[in-house]
Parts: C-alpha cells; structure tokens; sequence
C-alpha cells in the first residue's frame, strides 16, 4: 500500500508540511527485520519501518536528521 501524504502537526515550534511520498525512492541500510528506510523528498528526510510501509513516515528536516546521525554515531541510543 502506498502511503500518499503525511499529516501537518502543529505544536510549539513544530510544523512539518504534508509530503507526496507516494514515489518517494526508500533507501534501507540493510535486507533484516526490522529494517528502517529513508527517503529524501522535498528538502526534508522520511523515515518508515520497511515492515510496516502502511504506518505513518517520521519526517525529519536536515538539521534535525544532522542531530540524530552524529548522536547515534555517539552511542546516545545504545541500550546496552
């Protein structure tokens, strides 16, 4: 099922504007469960589990894609 647009949220300082994702060309890092994809579309970055397409995309801005690369290269996510 494709997944066409993504919903406008509004809270404070938060406002992501609604994409066609619907072409989006999806990038996985790797083929196993779980596996998360993400797309570049309109200036912003998508993200969706590739298990799961049909459940809403997380929608990052640059800045915000930035902050959570170089913190997982960190180790800020490790649960171990």
């Amino acid at each position: 099922m494709a997944e066409s647009t993504t919903t406008q949220h509004t809270f404070a300082s938060w406002e992501k504007p609604e994409l066609d994702l619907s072409n989006a060309d999806w990038q996985s890092g790797s083929q196993g469960a779980g596996d998360v994809q993400i797309a570049f579309v309109e200036g912003f970055v998508a993200m969706r589990n590739a298990g799961r397409p049909e459940v809403p995309s997380l929608i990052f801005t640059p800045a915000e894609w930035r902050a959570f690369v170089l913190n997982a290269r960190d180790g800020e996510f490790d649960l171990t």
